[in-house]
């Protein structure tokens, strides 16, 4: 399981002023909030001003079990996810940081409870130099520069080190414990397959997204003005990979709200709504759904798979080009007839049995390569429907889609599925694990 690195800079700007993006009824307000720059995700982090003064205490905000949380430890992290994210504080923002920093720090100290029962996972200071010195070179600097740079804005060295200490054992403890129960099986790739080839020929969407848990963050409305701030700040420059990873309760936000490509239909009818009128480079204003708000980028978009092959089968009637209406008429109203009755499997057993009929197996083809007649047919049938009859210049034909998958380039590949679900499989126990911790752990806020 690969442990999450952060997109670094260190954002500490004084509080700014100025009011919360403004409410609208959902379905009143355009979906379009703003189009982000793509290359902000890969900007050079800004350069460090004074630390936010936040106005926490400094004795024990929570317990854990037997393991406090103190105001020093919920400002150090706020300041980390602030310099994670780039977001800005604002007087609208600062309550969703303290919430998501202080569900972070309750997560972590459950972790730490969980990984003192193994004595076989001792992260080591090495284990920790080494993915520190991974971070510092994928933004072109020293590890001691990289933590120079993070103290400035306020953060302990030593802080950081714990959590990337306790984030390696979580990873390590999550992967080798489920990782036997993540396995996928050959059925659930020849599915996920099967699905991909299907949906060859439907508008795909390349999405990041970020859902705010209602539960999470105190209700539905608190959900929905978190999700208004988060896309102010992305809007004017926040990274959206480092804002959902900190932020978002979607399984994506380990690869930075990677969706990948969503198939038309297969979300939502609200967020299918926001898809289909963001442009690429757009984001979305708050989508509210059952039990959170949205926020989508869309990367890009494509109508279908530019090759995309079917298997076609006919039954025919045989007419010349000059065949009068009355006889097309009659060929249409004799295949309709038997329409209902014709299967991939049977029609051509079918067309043999009666006189005047044709079938014929036409193989797999592309699309592009189809006669026009039939392009229609193949982009948009189900797999396995029997199309109403068709005019070329041959005669009156039913088609019958029997298979379809994409080409090229583009078709899916099986190593890549199985290695998605599985990760998908780890990241949902992963998930479970923690909620059932979370469930049973003993957690007393005290002021």
């Amino acid at each position: 399981m690969r442990l999450q690195r952060y997109l670094t800079g260190v954002a500490m700007a004084a509080l700014l002023a100025g009011s919360a993006v403004a409410q609208t009824a959902p379905g009143q307000a355009p979906a379009v909030a703003g189009t982000l720059n793509p290359a902000a995700e890969q900007a050079p982090p800004a350069a460090p001003a004074a630390a936010p003064q936040f106005q926490l205490t400094d004795g024990i905000l929570v317990t854990v079990n037997d393991s406090v949380i103190t105001g020093f430890d919920l400002r150090q992290r706020m300041l980390l996810l602030i310099a994670m994210t780039q977001v800005q504080p604002t007087a609208e923002n600062i309550p969703a940081i303290q919430q998501q920093a202080m569900n972070a720090l309750i997560d972590e100290r459950l972790q730490n409870q969980e990984l003192a029962k193994y004595e076989e996972l001792k992260v080591t200071d090495e284990e920790v130099d080494r993915e520190i010195a991974g971070m510092a070179q994928e933004v072109g600097t020293t590890p001691d520069n990289y933590l120079q740079y993070l103290a400035q804005g306020g953060i302990r060295p030593q802080t950081f080190r714990d959590q990337i200490r306790t984030q390696i054992g979580w990873s390590q403890l999550v992967g080798g414990r489920f990782q036997s129960r993540a396995r996928v099986s050959r059925a659930a790739v020849d599915a996920a397959l099967r699905s991909a080839n299907e949906a060859a020929a439907k508008k795909q969407y390349l999405i990041g997204e970020i859902f705010i848990e209602a539960n999470r963050v105190g209700g539905q409305q608190a959900a929905l003005n978190g999700a208004n701030q988060l896309v102010q700040q992305m809007v004017q420059g926040a990274p959206f990979q480092a804002v959902a990873q900190q932020f978002s309760a979607a399984p994506s936000a380990t690869r930075g709200g990677d969706a990948g490509w969503v198939v038309e239909g297969s979300v939502q009818p609200t967020l299918q709504e926001a898809l289909d009128q963001l442009a690429p480079g757009q984001l979305s204003r708050p989508i509210p759904v059952d039990g959170g708000v949205y926020i989508i980028y869309m990367r890009d978009k494509r109508d279908g798979a530019s090759a995309s092959l079917v298997t076609l089968k006919q039954v025919m009637v045989e007419l010349p080009e000059t065949a009068s209406e009355a006889d097309v008429a009659a060929a249409s109203q004799r295949l309709e007839a038997i329409r209902g009755q014709l299967t991939c499997d049977n029609m051509l057993n079918r067309a043999r049995s009666e006189q005047g009929l044709l079938g014929a197996d036409l193989g797999e083809a592309d699309v592009q390569n189809l006669a026009p007649q039939f392009q229609q047919v193949a982009r948009s049938a189900e797999i396995g429907a029997i199309s109403s009859p068709v005019r070329t210049p041959l005669g009156v034909h039913l088609l019958a889609v029997c298979g379809r998958r994409v080409g090229g380039s583009e078709a899916p590949d099986a190593r890549a599925v199985e290695n998605q679900l599985f990760r998908q499989n780890i990241a949902t126990l992963g998930r479970r694990y923690m909620r059932d911790l979370r469930s049973d752990a003993l957690i007393e806020y005290k002021q």
